[in-house]
């Protein structure tokens, strides 16, 4: 078998596939030259819906079998919960600080264009998907670059997904304690073992997160990720419902405990540029919205609404377990998914800053802290957004799992051992991080600002360029051209911001902004 053909037959959770052992009937594939004298594997599939190089014709000229890595059993309902619970995680949580510090309009703005960009480059995607039979994101990468595609695709798939998993065990190992504490109205001070985030984050990453992660196929997560789903429109729900509950300016609930903490959050919003009807050393200020605003915290907000929409490893590994699966079926189910999580997102930056304005923190649950830690509606919001992240750890998992085994094991067969080794490997390492790092300061601006930019603009636009024939479209059409500009987009969204965040954390505003 040669090396292209063995990347080919590839699967996302790490079986390979031997057309043979199926059927002994010949593919019926195209095979082209493009300028450069390179063939490329096409399928005679003008309804986009065999975008698979396992391709069988039918003999009998019934409707012909499709093969992806198996056949797909997961319904569309089911794959827009896998896909939104993918998209859906911890950035929630900071997008009324980011709204805080950008105004609504600026905000809604950002928020429509980085939606509006992630649902094209998933189109391009699929797109490059559909032409070569792949329905794998490191694949891709391969089929257009070779090894160095590849192992880039890999490498940014693994850094943005531990990160994502780190960011969500912080929040376990930070939520959980206080939870307990409420309900069992313990010393915050106490030593008691059931108190520390550090052991509680082991036990639920051992007892919930890894049988989770040992299942073989994604697809039987989606009733996980309904369940997820649902523990945020509760979050939601609350958020909302607190708006007209809470008055501005709100009482804090330990004024002596809390003073030095409220001065240093004032005073990182005093330097701020906004549209000149409201400044910062008016305490009125503090409950009139604004609709435009920039200070040195404006520039995390990009990367972090790039973390909070990046999904695209997800996208073909589900689009591999759909049902029937189309390009036009599979782009419903992302359109429907970025929708549902756009609205969510839009909404809970919009009530949690009308609620606190200026002073909400960079994580919007410690805010309700402040008034009264004890509230039995937020403990429950705690409870459901713990349950959320928990559940979505397994989920971003799998692309981990599966960058690792391309990387090092693309020709290997589906092994059991090698399967649940990685996730043991992956959750371990991640625990680590999470108990020895002092805190997550700037991982979503990291993050946003470096791999989530490579997978949403840059890669899917590159792939799409090398991928496509020239026959079919050249450099000078539209659609290169679009795809050139998206990924000299995303380049200079990375330049810019890691610049921004940078110049930021040299001059010390972050922590300071941050309470740190």
């Amino acid at each position: 078998m040669e090396p292209a053909q063995s990347e080919m037959n590839i699967l996302s959770n790490g079986k390979s596939h031997d057309l043979g052992d199926d059927m002994g009937v010949p593919m019926k594939t195209l095979l082209e030259e493009d300028q450069n004298g390179t063939q490329t594997v096409r399928f005679d599939d003008p309804d986009g819906g065999l975008e698979n190089e396992e391709f069988l014709p039918s003999a009998d000229g019934k409707k012909p079998i499709r093969f992806t890595d198996f056949e797909g059993k997961t319904s569309l309902g089911m794959s827009v919960f896998n896909l939104g619970n993918a998209i859906m995680g911890s950035g929630i949580l900071g997008l009324a600080y980011a709204m805080a510090n950008t105004g609504i309009l600026l905000f809604l703005f950002l928020l429509t264009a980085v939606a509006a960009l992630s649902s094209y480059s998933i189109h391009l995607l699929l797109k490059s998907s559909g032409i070569v039979g792949i329905r794998a994101y490191e694949q891709l990468g391969y089929r257009a670059f070779g090894t160095p595609g590849k192992m880039a695709a890999g490498i940014a798939i693994t850094l943005q997904n531990i990160g994502a998993m780190s960011s969500y065990l912080y929040i376990v190992k930070s939520e959980l304690p206080l939870v307990i504490q409420a309900f069992l109205k313990a010393d915050p001070n106490s030593d008691l073992w059931y108190m520390n985030g550090n052991y509680l984050v082991i036990m639920v990453s051992a007892g919930i997160i890894l049988p989770l992660s040992l299942m073989k196929q994604l697809g039987y997560l989606g009733y996980s990720s309904g369940f997820s789903l649902s523990c945020m429109v509760f979050f939601l729900s609350a958020v909302v419902y607190k708006k007209f509950q809470i008055p501005c300016p709100f009482e804090e609930f330990s004024a002596n405990s809390t003073a030095a903490h409220l001065s240093m959050n004032v005073s990182s919003h005093g330097h701020e540029y906004n549209n000149g009807l409201v400044h910062a050393d008016d305490e009125d200020s503090h409950c009139y919205p604004r609709m435009f605003t920039i200070n040195s915290q404006t520039a995390y907000t990009i990367p972090i609404l790039a973390f909070a929409f990046v999904c695209h490893p997800e996208v073909l590994p589900i689009y591999t377990e759909l049902r029937n699966p189309t390009q036009k079926k599979m782009q419903k189910v992302s359109n429907i998914s970025i929708l549902v999580m756009y609205t969510m997102y839009f909404l809970a930056a919009l009530f949690g800053y009308l609620t606190f304005y200026d002073k909400v923190e960079p994580e919007l649950l410690h805010t309700y802290n402040r008034i009264d830690p004890y509230d039995t509606l937020i403990l429950c919001v705690r409870v459901a957004v713990l349950t959320a992240v928990t559940l979505t750890v397994p989920i971003v998992l799998f692309p981990v799992r599966r960058a690792i085994l391309q990387m090092l094991f693309p020709t290997k067969a589906f092994n059991w051992l090698r399967h649940i080794a990685i996730a043991l490997i992956l959750l371990t390492f991640i625990n680590l991080l999470v108990i020895f790092a002092p805190n997550i300061l700037g991982i979503f601006g990291i993050i946003g600002a470096t791999s989530a930019p490579c997978l949403i603009f840059i890669f899917p636009a590159v792939f799409y360029i090398r991928i496509v024939p020239k026959d079919d479209e050249p450099m000078n059409s539209v659609h290169k051209i679009v795809s050139v500009i998206f990924a000299a987009l995303g380049v200079s969204f990375m330049v810019m911001s890691l610049s921004f965040i940078f110049i930021d954390w040299t001059t010390g505003s972050s922590r300071a902004a941050g309470g740190h």
